[in-house]
């Protein structure tokens, strides 16, 4: 039978939001399917240039999903089709969500929705290093605690077992815009949370 202590620890780091993404989509519906794709690839390039003329780079704006679908009537025969596009698009201008909003909705009007919206931190290395030995620390000092209590000593580790997991600052889902957004709209960014754990076990020395 092994002879030992196996703990756990958790701990915690923080910082504040420097990074703001956006999943806007454009959608159309038509009763033929080629107008529908033609009109959501036209509004589409539409968003896009209107975000780069805000000072978006063209790297921080990607397709997320793409959709084409049949829509039925009453009888279930089909009635038309809807086309979909949806983009994420990240900026460092935790100030601008109504300007680039406003600009999307000039582009592409009603057609335009804001399906996801959340705040996060570029280079979360840093807060999973700061979690990382605050959790250890914790099962340190647990591990102390208990041999005092047995009367053992703590010898060499055994094993370590990690988890990690990140709290999102902010995330929303909003409906389709309806005639724009007002221009000094906005969003409050907050501190990202890193969590991690760690199950560490010791050898009584």
């Amino acid at each position: 039978m092994e002879s030992g202590i196996t703990v756990t620890g958790t701990g915690q780091a923080t910082a504040p939001a420097d990074l703001l993404r956006l999943t806007l989509s454009v959608g159309q519906d038509a009763s033929d399917v080629a107008i529908a794709v033609a009109q959501v690839a036209e509004r589409t390039e539409a968003v896009t240039a209107a975000l780069h003329g805000e000072g978006v780079a063209a790297a921080d704006i990607y397709t997320s999903a793409v959709s084409v679908h049949p829509q039925y009537g009453d009888s279930m025969a089909v009635a038309g089709y809807r086309a979909s596009h949806s983009m994420t698009v990240t900026t460092r201008d935790l100030t601008g969500f109504g300007r680039l909003l406003n600009a999307a909705v000039a582009a592409a009007g009603n057609s335009l929705g804001l399906d996801f919206l959340q705040f996060d931190v570029s280079d979360k290395a840093v807060l999973v290093d700061q979690a990382r030995e605050l959790a250890f620390q914790q099962a340190r000092q647990k591990a102390d605690q208990l041999a005092a209590l047995t009367g053992q000593s703590i010898g060499s580790i055994a094993a370590v077992a990690e988890t990690q997991g990140a709290v999102p600052l902010r995330a929303m889902k909003a409906e389709s815009a309806r005639g724009g957004f007002a221009a000094d709209l906005a969003v409050t960014p907050g501190e990202q949370t890193v969590d991690v754990s760690v199950e560490v076990r010791w050898n009584w020395s």
